[in-house]
């Protein structure tokens, strides 16, 4: 069963834009906090935004004020709306979700990732 399945990667110039999307199955969506994760060429993963079950957001410094977080309850569905992107957004993204938390950077459930490229 495909628990999360990710869209939205693309290439963009510097300074674009792009959506992501998460569809979520109803388990995950209901029960868990969602987030995004990346993974560029040769560096460590690292976490770009959750969102609680409450809606409650919290990003990654390197990310605030350009990413927004979202879901969308009738679609069961997690969006990353990324704004001003810059070449070091560049990496494969993955959406996850996990019943307690996505602090500890394992989440129980992984989305495949999608790739974004963003040239100068």
């Amino acid at each position: 069963e495909v628990l999360l399945v990710a869209s939205g990667g693309g290439s963009v110039q510097a300074g674009g834009s792009l959506r992501l999307s998460c569809a979520a199955s109803g388990y995950i969506y209901n029960n868990c906090v969602l987030g995004w994760f990346r993974q560029a060429p040769g560096k460590e993963r690292e976490g770009v935004a959750n969102i609680e079950r409450d809606g409650t957001t919290s990003y990654a410094d390197s990310v605030k004020g350009r990413f927004t977080i979202s879901k969308d309850n009738a679609k069961n569905t997690l969006y990353l709306q990324m704004n001003s992107l810059k070449p070091e957004d560049t990496a494969m993204y993955y959406c996850a979700a996990d019943e307690w938390t996505l602090v500890t950077g394992t989440p129980n459930y992984w989305g495949q990732g999608t790739q974004v490229i963003v040239s100068s």
